[in-house]
């Protein structure tokens, strides 16, 4: 933004450059432009600031290219006050004039110390680790009640207030004294949400009323400019290195170490698929080794009936089809065949998955066994059995 304003002639900016400038700004936090490869991203984008019409636009679509900008209700699930969801949940907040709870002080103003934010669970933790519903020995559950829908913001003095009491008692004194506080703070007015028994729907209702605010907030901060079309540079995204929505695989079958075709190689690109639809969605890219190096499908082409393109999605589809169904493989993923200096590459982007998907894994004594990926980091892993269920539903039952 800095860069941009320098290079005006007029140091000044419009309203809609602001505006622009500002919806940029928003979501180059939430999808962590810039967690990664720093140097070489600020190179880029500066590079876009300088020579686009349409700076902002285009670093927007730039983002998009790694990761959908729509926020889904998935997101939120056993998310902290450290995603950076959070603070656009606070920005948000602030802007449509929330105010603290129990004062009823607005929290954009600056009231010194005494009335400095703070952020607190709306049902109590020690509430819910002494209720019998939860055991916060069980990850899932302990991540539940640290999830940031479970969070309030509010004065210091309010926090201190506030203690550990049971929600419905503490929601039913917010609503008498101010009304609206809890709609400005898109907490769910149902009374029957606020029972501890009834603490995941509370949740499943929060994430859904945060989901279509924060769009809508994010959607209508500037005019999109729906006409422009930007040529989004693979090697800059490669170069960003492998995050939780991005993974590189050097190959779909061909054993690099025993120059060999091997279906556990299969089974590695299978894995980190079912990962990413299980989650948020992604993008895989086969072709590429873990530190970028562009290595192409030439090994993989050679291993097949025919060496070429087509054979190779065939041979992809129908490993997808067998394994996930040919549902999945229709709506669930989609492949491109992009080249970087000549060599080709599989460019895969899975969709966020509607119901989750399960992996028949073969063990080394021939045993059969279904089992759950999910998105960890860059890397894909096997979700243990006890958490299963709890994770399709937070995850897929809302």
């Amino acid at each position: 933004i800095i860069a941009y304003i320098f290079l005006k002639p007029s140091r000044k900016l419009s309203e809609k450059e602001i505006k622009n400038a500002v919806r940029w700004f928003y979501y180059s936090q939430i999808r962590n432009r810039y967690t990664s490869q720093l140097p070489q991203k600020l190179d880029k984008d500066l590079g876009v600031i300088a020579k686009s019409e349409h700076p902002f636009q285009d670093l927007l679509n730039v983002i998009e290219e790694e990761r959908p900008l729509e926020i889904k209700t998935s997101e939120f699930v056993g998310r902290d006050v450290r995603h950076p969801l959070f603070s656009l949940m606070r920005w948000y907040f602030k802007s449509k004039g929330a105010v603290c709870l129990g004062t009823g002080i607005q929290l954009r103003k600056n009231m010194g110390t005494k009335y400095e934010l703070e952020k607190d669970h709306i049902f109590a933790y020690s509430v819910l680790r002494d209720s019998e519903y939860f055991d916060m020995s069980n990850r899932l559950h302990y991540a539940l009640a640290q999830e940031i829908t479970n969070r309030a913001i509010l004065t210091s003095t309010e926090n201190r207030s506030k203690s550990a009491k049971n929600a419905d008692i503490y929601l039913s004194g917010v609503r008498k004294l101010f009304p609206d506080s809890l709609k400005l703070q898109c907490i769910p007015e149902d009374e029957n949400l606020w029972k501890v028994e009834n603490y995941r729907e509370f949740l499943i209702a929060r994430r859904n009323l945060l989901t279509e605010n924060l769009n809508d907030f994010l959607n209508n901060i500037s005019v999109k400019e729906e006409n422009i079309i930007t040529e989004i540079d693979l090697e800059e995204i490669i170069q960003s290195g492998e995050h939780s929505h991005l993974e590189f695989k050097s190959t779909l079958r061909w054993n690099l170490d025993k120059l060999t075709d091997d279906k556990k190689m299969e089974e590695v690109i299978l894995k980190s698929i079912s990962a990413f639809s299980n989650g948020d969605g992604g993008k895989l890219l086969i072709g590429v080794a873990d530190d970028g190096e562009i290595l192409g499908l030439e090994d993989d082409y050679n291993s097949l009936k025919e060496a070429n393109k087509d054979y190779f999605e065939i041979h992809l589809r129908n490993l997808i089809n067998k394994n996930f169904g040919k549902d999945f493989a229709v709506t669930g993923i989609h492949f491109k065949f992009p080249l970087i200096d000549e060599i080709e590459l599989c460019e895969i982007d899975i969709q966020a998955g509607s119901k989750p998907i399960f992996l028949e894994i073969t063990d080394k004594n021939g045993m059969k066994q279904k089992k759950f990926y999910v998105r960890s980091g860059n890397t894909s892993q096997e979700l243990a059995i006890d958490e299963v269920a709890s994770y399709v539903k937070n995850r897929f039952e809302n």
